[in-house]
């Protein structure tokens, strides 16, 4: 039987989980607040396309609330504080709410490393502190905390903290190289990554897990620890262009540290495609 994923928040990501859900031949169902996006979801084939903000309630009697798969990836609606509560705590609730109103096998919240506040360039793994974490990463902690562990019409829940997502169509890092533009901060703090495509293979890997896995917070990263300059001046040589200059050292509290993925690895057996920013950039500029 075809199996049933709704997906919130279903913007650069769930646009490409939606695409490979449904060449599998299952029945899709999304919420977005981009009307063009919905357009398209539906141009794709994607069976019900909601046009709604997810913390409102809206939506909530226009999609199944019967599902083999939830994947909740929104997206800030903003970059401020109000951005992360609309968009992450209001959403996440709502979602909540109305999965535990039906069935739903299995829960997935896509999160992000920001919950990880350490400078000492340490190998943070999931079971790292969020002491001192910033108002932002600690939005994301609320939101993931309103949905694991799962209740209710839940089955299973699970937590993916994404590394900092680029893939086709979103690689701003390397349009300011390729640019010119002066980059923020300090060249020498840890940058880490992970391609959007190698998400969707963890997502897929996370929603098929065993059920010795239930529960399971798991770090999505590339595991490439480069620094920002290191990355920087291979895209300037790539790109055939200077290498930016970097505008000065970050304040005593910016996040400097290396996401390890060894847990999805180890428990999963998933690993990425894309294991570097070499690897994932040069698939972007070969295009």
């Amino acid at each position: 039987m075809s199996k049933k994923l709704a997906i919130f928040g279903c913007g650069y990501l769930g646009s490409e989980l939606a695409r490979q859900a449904l060449s599998l031949g299952w029945d899709v169902s999304a919420v977005t607040r981009n009307a063009d996006t919905a357009s398209s979801l539906s141009d794709s084939g994607v069976q019900k396309v909601v046009a709604a903000e997810l913390g409102a309630d809206s939506w909530q009697g226009e999609i199944d609330s019967t599902q083999d798969f939830v994947v909740n990836c929104v997206g800030a609606a903003s970059a401020d504080l109000d951005g992360y509560l609309k968009s992450y705590v209001d959403g996440q609730d709502s979602v909540v709410k109305w999965a535990r109103d039906g069935k739903v096998g299995t829960f997935v919240f896509t999160s992000s490393t920001s919950v990880y506040p350490q400078t000492e360039r340490q190998l943070v793994d999931e079971t790292a502190s969020s002491d001192g974490v910033s108002e932002r990463g600690g939005l994301l902690l609320a939101a993931e905390q309103l949905g694991f562990p799962g209740g209710g019409g839940i089955g299973r829940s699970f937590i993916l903290r994404l590394a900092g997502l680029y893939g086709p169509g979103r690689h701003l890092f390397l349009e300011n190289v390729r640019n010119g533009k002066t980059q923020s901060g300090d060249g020498d703090r840890i940058l880490n990554l992970i391609h959007r495509d190698d998400v969707v293979s963890a997502l897929f890997a996370v929603l098929q897990a065993g059920d010795q896995n239930i529960g399971r917070i798991y770090n999505v990263s590339d595991g490439n620890h480069s620094s920002r300059a290191e990355i920087a001046v291979w895209l300037a040589e790539k790109l055939g262009v200077d290498a930016p200059s970097f505008a000065g050292r970050d304040g005593s509290h910016a996040s400097n540290r290396k996401i390890s993925n060894n847990r999805i690895r180890d428990e999963l057996n998933w690993s990425p495609d894309f294991p570097s920013f070499r690897e994932g950039y040069n698939s972007i500029l070969e295009k």
